[in-house]
């Protein structure tokens, strides 16, 4: 959730808790009263945006951060009347975006600008489709005053605070400028891994599968359609898109979306070392951007982890136990500067999704490897079990996703994936879909 620590930053994949308290009671922009204008109609109902343009569009925008040593990827927007700009933790493991709040803020921590601060007439009533569509699961009091809601992640980190609405300023590839509402969280108090200190972002930008993601509102408002996309550099850097425009039609390999999970996922894979099966099949497989690491269950982890050091064995590498980093490092003769100093004593890990035509996702070194400030190097690879996650979760992480581009096609229910450059910004027209 902003900021890296070896033992598990931005396992985003998030859970919302039934929540029911009222904002701060100081809070100028809420309060325990019926809020101003909750009379309207609903939010999804009252807001068509930019009747004129009858197709949607597209929009992209820079990535920047990195998997090491900053520990997350981020993008700029600007959101509010006038406009201001905002840094945004890209997560696709859940579905509420949500700003640091001054509203006022229990608990926040300084971040790169001023915290968003609300107006009355901002909060989204409780009986807006959103606000149900975010305590999907939970009991849901229509009549409540205002839309609260406190999240929760797999790092322990969470927010609590209220829903509400503003407009985010957005230049389409067609270079229409549209200023569509969307719903986020007024995050007044914030728990993160390292408490008090300076955070890298504003916020966090939900990406999931959920009808309160800014991906689902914006398809839903007709502005692009329930496509997205994103490449992460693997030297920092990197785009994100909503929209299908930018979608390749060749060269892309696909999984069908698996139903099982609520995230997005290309469901069980088999796992292999080179062309060795490691003897883990069916494995539940998440791809989750708010994840600077990949993290395997403990039977695929102790499987990768058992053919790596056996691979090592008869090679110039030591073990290095005190390298802070991340669990498990090695050193060579002198320190490394790159993972092209190392990557040839390393296989590929490969995951063959196993719905569909058995797609394939290949794991180089440099998608499992990070060299570290000592010069040595780390597995990327955690085990998720030590972290606290769910035995049966594996997520795919950052640090595998670098340097291709992956596709979320929620209108036609797939996830696709290329290798690809992210150095510079995609040209729209890749697609005729």
């Amino acid at each position: 959730m902003g900021g890296w620590t070896a033992a598990g930053k931005g396992l985003l994949i998030a859970f919302l808790l039934a929540f029911t308290a009222a904002i701060s009671p100081s809070a100028s922009a809420a309060s325990t009263k019926k809020a101003k204008g909750s009379d309207s109609p609903p939010l999804m109902l009252q807001l068509p945006i930019d009747t004129g343009r009858r197709d949607p569009s597209s929009v992209v925008f820079p990535i920047y951060g990195d998997v090491y040593p900053h520990g997350l990827y981020y993008v700029a927007m600007s959101i509010g009347d006038p406009p201001k700009p905002y840094f945004l933790d890209i997560d696709t493991g859940s579905d509420l975006t949500w700003l640091q709040c001054d509203a006022p803020c229990v608990r926040c921590s300084k971040g790169p600008h001023p915290w968003y601060r609300p107006t009355r007439n901002k909060l989204v009533p409780c009986r807006d489709p959103l606000c149900a569509a975010l305590h999907v699961g939970t009991i849901h009091d229509e009549n409540c005053d205002q839309c609260d809601y406190q999240i929760q992640y797999e790092d322990r980190g969470s927010s609590l605070g209220v829903l509400i609405s503003d407009a985010f300023n957005l230049r389409l590839i067609n270079t229409t400028v549209v200023r569509p509402v969307f719903a986020f969280g007024c995050g007044y108090d914030q728990q993160f891994a390292i408490q008090n200190a300076p955070t890298p972002t504003d916020g966090l930008l939900g990406l999931g599968t959920g009808k309160i993601s800014v991906l689902s509102q914006l398809s839903d408002q007709g502005v692009t359609k329930n496509v997205m996309g994103h490449c992460l550099g693997g030297k920092g850097g990197g785009y994100l898109f909503f929209g299908d425009d930018f979608v390749p039609t060749s060269r892309m390999t696909w999984a069908p979306m698996s139903r099982s999970r609520n995230y997005y996922s290309p469901g069980p894979a088999n796992l292999y070392w080179g062309t060795r099966s490691l003897g883990v099949n069916q494995m539940e497989v998440v791809f989750d951007t708010g994840s600077t690491f990949t993290y395997f269950g403990f039977q695929p982890y102790q499987a990768f982890l058992s053919a790596v050091k056996s691979d090592l064995s008869k090679k110039p590498l030591k073990e290095e136990f005190d390298d802070p980093t991340l669990p498990v490092c090695w050193k060579g003769p002198k320190a490394f500067k790159s993972v092209k100093d190392v990557k040839k004593y390393f296989k590929t890990l490969a995951l063959n999704f196993v719905n569909g035509n058995r797609a394939l996702l290949e794991v180089p070194p440099e998608n499992y490897l990070i060299i570290t400030k000592h010069g040595n190097a780390c597995l990327g690879i955690l085990n998720g079990t030590e972290a606290g996650l769910n035995k049966d979760l594996n997520i795919i992480g950052d640090i595998s996703m670098q340097d291709r581009m992956v596709v979320y096609d929620n209108e036609r229910q797939h996830i696709g994936w290329v290798q690809i450059g992210c150095d510079r910004l995609p040209k729209p027209g890749a697609s005729s879909r």
